[in-house]
C-alpha cells in the first residue's frame, strides 16, 4: 500500500510509450498525458481501423488517420506526439528498437484486442485474440528485460478476469489472504484473487496476470496492472477541442459498450437492446476517470522487487436493467428484452473495492444526467454514420451448429484513411 501518494502537481514529466494509443482508451490517454507535459511515443499496428473494415461498421463518430489526429494535436495544443506503427505481438525487434532508442520511463499498454463478443464469434476470433493478446503482454516484458530499461508497466485490464460474483465480499484489489490447513499447522498465504473469465477476452487478461507476476518476481519489473470496470462516455477534455481529435464511438454487438450502445440507441429512436432479464450486475468507470486513474497509477510506482501493483479501476456498480431504465426516463425510449448472446448468470450481486485510487487522490464521475445527455448529443450528431443493422449482438458464446473458423486477416494493410479507429 502506498503510504504517501505523489500529488500529480508533484509529477516530474516523463518520456511514455502508449501501445495502443490510436484506440478508445489509448488515444484519449495519449492526449491527456501529453497535455498534462509528458513526452509521449504512441505505437499501434491499426489492427482496430482493419476489424472496422472486417465487420463492415464504422465507429459512430469519424475518425480520422492516426498521422491527422496527431497533426490537429499539434496544431491545437502546440505538443508533439511521435507515432511508431508496429504490431507489439509480431515485430518483436521493432519494439526492442523503439524501447531502446526511446527509453521510457512509463509504458501504458492498451495493445490488446479488447471486445469479449469479437473474441467468441468464430475458431479464427478466438485463436487470434490469444495469439494478439498473449503475445504483446509477453513481447513486451520480455523486451524491457532485454533494453535492461527500469520502466514502469501499466496495463489496462479488466474486471472482468474475476467473473460478476463476488461471494457476498467486495472483490478486493488483487490479493486475497487465505489460510492453508494441512494435517499440522495452518499456513497463512496470499494469493492471487481467483479468476472465474467468462470470454476468451478476459481469459487472456488473467494469462497477463501471471505472466506479470512471474517477470516481477523474476525480472523485478515495476507493474501496475488496472483491472477496470465497462467504460462509457467517449470524449474527454483534450479530444473535445478539434472534430479531428474526436474519440470514436461503438455502438455495434462486438464492441459497444452497454451504457454507450443505449444511449446511442435512444438517440435513433431504437428500443434499449438489454440481454435476458437485465439482472447482470457490472462495474463502470467514465472516460475521463480512465484517463485520469492512469496518470494517478503512474505517478505512484511500485518499486523494483514489489509484487505487481493491482488496482479496482472502476467508480459504479449497477445493474444493466437499472441502466437501461435510467435512460428511458431521461430520453422517453422503449426497453427491448432480447435473448442474451452470452453463457452467464442472468443475475448477478457483484461488490468491488476501489479504495485504492480514490486514496490517491480520484474523483470519480458518476452518471450523471448531464453527462448522459452529452454522450446522447454526440450520438445525434451523427446519426447519417448509424448502420441499423449492425445494433444486434450477433457473437454467440455457445455454437449449436459447425462453425468453419473462418475470420479476418488482421495482417492485411489498412486502407488509408478509410476506417475509424481505436483498440
Amino acid at each position: 500500500m502506498i503510504d504517501q501518494p505523489v500529488s500529480l502537481e508533484d509529477m516530474e514529466p516523463l518520456r511514455i510509450v502508449v501501445l495502443g494509443g490510436d484506440g478508445f482508451c489509448g488515444w484519449p490517454t495519449s492526449l491527456y498525458l501529453s497535455a498534462r507535459g509528458n513526452d509521449v511515443t504512441i505505437a499501434d499496428n491499426l489492427s482496430r481501423r482493419r476489424i472496422d473494415e472486417e465487420l463492415g461498421v464504422s465507429s459512430l463518430t469519424p475518425i480520422r488517420p492516426l498521422d491527422e489526429r496527431v497533426r490537429a494535436w499539434r496544431e491545437v495544443s502546440g505538443l508533439e506526439i511521435d507515432v511508431a506503427v508496429l504490431d507489439v505481438a509480431r515485430d518483436y525487434d521493432a519494439l526492442l528498437e523503439l524501447l531502446e532508442r526511446f527509453r521510457p520511463e512509463a509504458v501504458v499498454h492498451f495493445a490488446e484486442q479488447r471486445a469479449a463478443p469479437y473474441s467468441m464469434k468464430s475458431s479464427r476470433h478466438k485463436r487470434y485474440t490469444v495469439d494478439n493478446n498473449v503475445n504483446a503482454t509477453h513481447n513486451l516484458l520480455a523486451a524491457l528485460v532485454e533494453a535492461e530499461l527500469d520502466c514502469h508497466v501499466v496495463h489496462l485490464g479488466t474486471m472482468g478476469v474475476y467473473g460478476y460474483q463476488s461471494a457476498g465480499v467486495p472483490i478486493p484489489e488483487g490479493y486475497l489472504n487465505v489460510s492453508l490447513a494441512p494435517e499440522a499447522d495452518a499456513v497463512e498465504k496470499e494469493i492471487l484473487y481467483p479468476v472465474d473469465p467468462g470470454s476468451v477476452y478476459h481469459t487472456t487478461k488473467t494469462l497477463d496476470q501471471l505472466l506479470f507476476a512471474f517477470y516481477a518476481k523474476n525480472d523485478e519489473l515495476r507493474i501496475t496492472d488496472l483491472h477496470q470496470g465497462i467504460v462509457w462516455g467517449t470524449e474527454t477534455d483534450q479530444t473535445a477541442l478539434d472534430e479531428r481529435l474526436i474519440n470514436r464511438f461503438d455502438y455495434d454487438g462486438d464492441y459497444g459498450t452497454v451504457l454507450n450502445r443505449f444511449l446511442m440507441q435512444a438517440a435513433i429512436g431504437y428500443p434499449l437492446t438489454v440481454h435476458g432479464t437485465g439482472g447482470q450486475t457490472r462495474a463502470f468507470i467514465h472516460i475521463r476517470d480512465t484517463v485520469r486513474c492512469i496518470e494517478l497509477a503512474m505517478s505512484n510506482p511500485p518499486e523494483r522487487g514489489d509484487r505487481v501493483q493491482i488496482y479496482n479501476q472502476t467508480t459504479e456498480v449497477h445493474r444493466v436493467i437499472d441502466l437501461a431504465e435510467i435512460v428511458a426516463g431521461l430520453t422517453g425510449a422503449e426497453i427491448d428484452l432480447v435473448d442474451n448472446p452470452r453463457k452467464e448468470a442472468p443475475e448477478n450481486e457483484l461488490a468491488v473495492e476501489n479504495q485504492r485510487l480514490l486514496g490517491l487522490g480520484l474523483e470519480p464521475t458518476t452518471l450523471q444526467d448531464d453527462l448522459l445527455r452529452e454522450v446522447t448529443q454526440v450520438a445525434s450528431k451523427y446519426l447519417d454514420r448509424v448502420d441499423r443493422s449492425m445494433i444486434p449482438c450477433k457473437s454467440r458464446w455457445v455454437r449449436h451448429h459447425r462453425d468453419d473458423g473462418r475470420g479476418p486477416d488482421l495482417t492485411a494493410p489498412v486502407s488509408d484513411g478509410a476506417a475509424p479507429s481505436g483498440a
